[in-house]
């Protein structure tokens, strides 16, 4: 749900942006503002389906309750690493309740990460079984 939320939150101030910038008409060295605001929109739209694919990682995750395959493990530690990144930035330009929020969106993507068991080895026997004695 924080995934999904943040999604959206995500397109929401892209698109205000784009808004921005296309009313203000404003050029940063010689851009067209109409490309410019083109631009925030994909760029919103983008990462808004990245958050979402991997909200739907999440849950597939948590429906299957088995961990996670190897690329979607993969996708899931590169949202981990861009929510750390972000939590850095947010300190910096909006302030703590922001870095908080980035945090706990964090350690709920590793938790889902690291809440599995490694598959067991098929090679080695349970250590309970009668016939190994």
């Amino acid at each position: 749900m924080a995934l999904v939320l943040e999604a959206i939150g995500i397109a929401f101030l892209n698109w205000f942006l784009g808004e921005v910038v296309d009313k203000q008409d404003m050029s940063l060295a010689g851009l067209d503002p109409h490309a410019m605001t083109l631009a925030a929109w994909a760029a919103g739209a983008v990462f808004a389906l990245y958050l979402l694919l991997c909200a739907f990682l999440c849950a597939r995750t948590a429906w299957r309750d088995r961990p996670p395959r190897t690329l979607p493990r993969i996708i899931l530690i590169t949202c981990a690493v861009v929510h750390g990144l972000l939590g850095a930035f947010a300190i910096s330009l909006v302030g703590w309740p922001a870095f908080a929020l980035m945090m706990a969106v964090l350690a709920l993507i590793v938790l889902s990460l690291v809440l599995y068991d490694p598959a067991p080895d098929p090679k080695q026997k349970p250590a309970g079984d009668p016939r190994t004695a």
